[in-house]
């Protein structure tokens, strides 16, 4: 990826923006520019407006990853799963924190983000979301696994610096 590219899209890597319909208020993520939920897309045109997830939802589906993709291959196995935000849209992530087998359909999860990977030994490190089981009250990370650090704010780039 080029670094002109990873700025353009740093905004929605760093958080969950999504788009909702004013005509019919169905949120998206990723963001849309039109509706297709409203008959004839273009009562939606000029209408989609900008739409912060909260990062609640459920798990829906999952599955246990033990043939992982190049890069990953130190974290297997993982759980991949779908989750439904409570704004509706459906997301794919790993679920962290959490011994995969304990993951089950329901299990209620927040969006967290987290380090990704690595562009070579000097390049760009890419962070992005994955959902973590919700801690009940007074409780630590789950499985006694230690909770992942999120990157802090010096890390994290600046969208307004970003150049085409």
């Amino acid at each position: 990826m080029t670094i002109a590219r990873f700025w353009r899209e740093t905004p929605r890597r760093y958080n969950l923006g999504g788009s909702r319909c004013s005509v019919c208020t169905t949120v998206y993520f990723p963001p849309r520019t039109v509706c297709p939920t409203c008959t004839a897309h273009r009562q939606s045109l000029g209408k989609m407006e900008p739409f912060q997830l909260s990062g609640e939802g459920e798990v829906v589906t999952f599955s246990i990853v033990h043939e992982p993709a190049e890069g990953f291959e130190m974290q297997v196995p993982y759980a991949l799963a779908i989750v439904k935000a409570v704004e509706g849209p459906l997301l794919t992530g790993q679920v962290v924190n959490v011994v995969p087998e304990e993951v089950k359909i329901g299990l209620k999860v927040h969006a967290t983000f987290r380090k990704l990977r690595e562009e070579g030994a000097a390049g760009v490190i890419h962070y992005g979301y994955k959902f973590a089981p919700k801690e009940e009250a007074g409780t630590g990370p789950r499985a006694g696994r230690e909770a992942e650090p999120a990157p802090t704010p010096a890390l994290s780039p600046d969208p307004s610096r970003a150049r085409a």
